[in-house]
């Protein structure tokens, strides 16, 4: 799916889809493209070939191999710059980026500001900014559609505070997540809160969405703050059925994301 903005009719957002359900997202106006998270080089250099685009750059946002994984193989044929996160271990990176950060590529005349949003990992990194009229987000694995990543090096509360950050731009922001993770993460948020319409009605687009294969990104911070129990940790719907799964009164918006993340961890 190819999403052309209004105002830059020859900038383009679109995903590479890799593995069983990661998507790369590349950024190119007809010329020279930008990469986000290139797990695995060969449908990159695929998107690439099959229009002559030229890789000016690569996004990482995190060191897990299904996002870094192709770099090495891509800087072989291009030379791209590398931003990535200064925290992390990364199989190569030229500039490496913390929050205050702004990252320019002169070629497409994009400029993104870096935002540290730890959780999923101890350094992960996510990138905002404007594309044409359009805010946009590549939040890597923090925030999926309807979900948000595990804490396999952060805790609780920097994930919630990871995801206050992203709560806090522009609600029209257009959310490019890494996987396709969307229906399940959904199945699971109408358990937490199976009154929520506006939920129920999402999930319905999204369900015809995957039945014709096309991807269910990008979301938005409005839509997920209407959505995502993660990002409603603080509505006393998702506090009372996470209180009720935990069998205790959980004392504060930390412990209720805790108990959201263990029970998402659980669902099956």
């Amino acid at each position: 799916m190819t999403a052309t903005l209004p105002d830059a009719p020859n900038l383009r957002i679109r995903p590479i889809r890799a593995f069983s359900d990661n998507y790369i997202w590349i950024i190119d106006n007809g010329k020279h493209a930008v990469v986000v998270d290139p797990g695995d080089a060969m449908p990159v250099f695929d998107a690439l070939e099959s229009e002559n685009l030229s890789l000016a750059a690569i996004l990482l946002t995190h060191h897990h191999h299904d996002h870094v994984g192709g770099v090495l193989e891509l800087l072989k044929d291009y030379k791209a710059t590398v931003y990535g996160p200064a925290l992390e271990n990364l199989p190569a990176c030229d500039v490496a980026v913390a929050e205050g950060d702004s990252v320019t590529i002169e070629s497409l005349a994009l400029t993104f500001n870096v935002l540290d949003v730890p959780g999923h990992t101890a350094g992960h990194v996510a990138y905002t900014g404007q594309v044409g009229k359009d805010s946009v987000l590549f939040c890597g694995d923090t925030l999926f559609v309807g979900g948000c990543g595990r804490l396999f090096e952060g805790t609780p509360a920097q994930m919630l505070a990871s995801l206050d950050k992203f709560a806090a731009l522009p609600e029209s922001t257009k959310i490019y997540c890494a996987h396709e993770y969307t229906l399940s993460n959904l199945r699971w948020a109408r358990t937490v809160e199976p009154g929520n319409l506006d939920l129920a009605k999402f999930e319905a687009q999204c369900t015809q969405a995957r039945e014709h294969d096309q991807p269910t990104v990008p979301s938005s911070i409005a839509t997920e703050k209407a959505c995502n129990p993660f990002m409603r940790a603080r509505q006393a719907s998702v506090a009372k059925a996470a209180n009720h799964w935990a069998d205790k009164v959980l004392a504060n918006p930390v412990e209720v994301f805790a108990a959201l993340r263990t029970w998402k961890n659980e669902f099956r």
